[in-house]
């Protein structure tokens, strides 16, 4: 490397920014993992015994993914590579496998390729690295804030190791923020700054576990502080938004509906409203909201409050009326409904219990009775013949058999005592009695219909 080349990456490495100059330098200075790279952990040892398999590095933004693989790097006696998914392609890919290659051939070297964001390569990109991982040819660390089980190829998966890295706690947070402060080197620490406390604690609460966050909004606060004192204001100037862990089609989507639909089926309306205010203001598709709403008002509450589908739907057609921010009030007004309203999964259990017969059991036809004879031919068959129209039978009940012969006396439904579905209840023991007596038959009483709970499953 000649002077000019070391005077431009000197220049690079002092212009960039606060959170990069900040990484930990060794695994002892990297803060809020210890669980997974503390001092005699697995991994630790691997790393330290340059005895590292392919690894997946999961989890949120400023978690220190990015810097655990150069960590990693910097331990072991393998050369390093550093690729981005968003920029790279299937050549690259073939370039630096072949020098791994040839490296590993001529000087036993063997070769860590990191790709950042991992989960940006499509199926093609992903295969072709299968087999040099799979051969030893490389040693693939990659990194991604999506799920890998989705996100990552299976034979791929099947041959890394998932290492799953959570947010940084406020203790994690709190020591970097304090750490850069300090460090003279590196960090802010020949400016005399100092942060007041109100300040540091709405820093560590808004970075929301990412450290890269946290580092950038404090270099930039640092720039406006007077007297060398970085207020509240200055990084709520700074922050100019929450960072908010969220992604409309990731991991984070898919936790929070299901902490709204978890709510409302727990009859938490504060949590629900908490959770649907979360998805909205973070710019989820309200209809999408309203779906998940109607679902779980058919799901977890049914025939319990025949309302709730009733006013799930009309918030549906309010956000599709009326659109947005408006349109908020109306699922609100729905979260809240559904989580107070008596709850049963009843009809959900019936519907699956349908579902596994149909599946599973011969596919009979129709019984001759029920089937429909609009022509003469139909009727010479025996098609409709010996049915017997309900509103001719008293109390308009029907008591001939409506399954087919084999599934006779299936009962799918059974109601529990909450809510319209104890007059559900009721009304099938009343239609159980009155089929009873005219087939002579004697009907004891179904525990179901006088119990406020559902009984057991079989």
């Amino acid at each position: 490397m000649d002077l000019f080349e070391a005077h431009r990456r000197e220049q690079l490495k002092r212009r960039a920014p606060l959170a990069d100059r900040m990484r930990p330098r060794t695994l002892d200075e990297l803060v809020g993992q210890e669980r997974v790279v503390g001092p005699g952990t697995l991994l630790r040892r691997a790393i330290e015994q340059d005895q590292l398999s392919s690894l997946i590095l999961w989890g949120p933004p400023g978690s220190g993914k990015t810097t655990l693989a150069r960590l990693i790097a910097s331990v072991t006696r393998a050369h390093f590579v550093q690729l981005s998914a968003v920029t790279a392609g299937v050549a690259d890919l073939r370039r630096e496998v072949q020098q791994a290659a040839e490296r590993l051939g001529m000087h036993g070297q063997r070769t860590i390729l990191f790709i950042d964001e991992i989960h940006r390569f499509n199926k093609a990109q992903q295969d072709a690295i299968l087999p040099y991982v799979e051969d030893g040819t490389i040693i693939l660390i990659g990194a991604t804030t999506e799920n890998p089980s989705f996100e990552v190829n299976s034979p791929l998966l099947s041959r890394s190791r998932v290492v799953v890295l959570e947010a940084l706690d406020d203790e994690a947070i709190h020591a970097i923020v304090e750490r850069a402060l300090d460090d003279a080197e590196r960090g802010l620490g020949g400016q005399g700054l100092t942060i007041e406390p109100a300040a540091l604690d709405l820093l560590v609460n808004l970075a929301n576990g990412d450290a890269r966050f946290a580092l950038n909004t404090l270099e930039l606060a640092a720039v406006g502080a007077r007297d060398g004192i970085i207020t509240e204001q200055l990084v709520r100037e700074a922050a100019m938004q929450r960072m908010a862990v969220y992604d409309r089609v990731g991991d984070a989507h898919y936790d929070t509906i299901s902490a709204l639909h978890k709510s409302i089926r727990g009859s938490d309306p504060d949590a629900a409203l908490y959770w649907l205010a979360r998805m909205l203001e973070r710019g989820d598709d309200p209809l999408y909201v309203a779906r998940r709403l109607v679902r779980a008002a058919s799901e977890d509450i049914g025939l319990a409050d025949p309302q709730a589908l009733v006013v799930a739907m009309a918030a549906q057609q309010a956000v599709h009326f009326i659109g947005m921010p408006e349109g908020a009030l109306a699922l609100a007004e729905a979260a809240v409904y559904l989580a107070l309203a008596p709850k049963s999964n009843a009809l959900y259990q019936a519907y699956g219990a349908a579902q596994r017969d149909v599946a599973e059991t011969r596919n009979d036809p129709v019984p001759l009775h029920l089937r429909n004879a609009p022509t003469r031919l139909m009727r010479e068959l025996g098609y409709g013949r010996g049915y017997r129209y309900a509103h001719d039978e008293p109390g308009a009940i029907g008591t001939q058999q409506y399954l087919p012969e084999r599934l006779a006396g299936r009962r799918y439904y059974r109601p529990t005592g909450r809510g319209f579905e104890r007059e559900l209840a009721q009304r099938i023991e009343a239609i159980a009695r009155r089929r009873a007596q005219a087939r002579g038959e004697r009907h004891d009483t179904d525990p179901a219909a006088e119990s406020s709970e559902r009984p057991p499953q079989r």
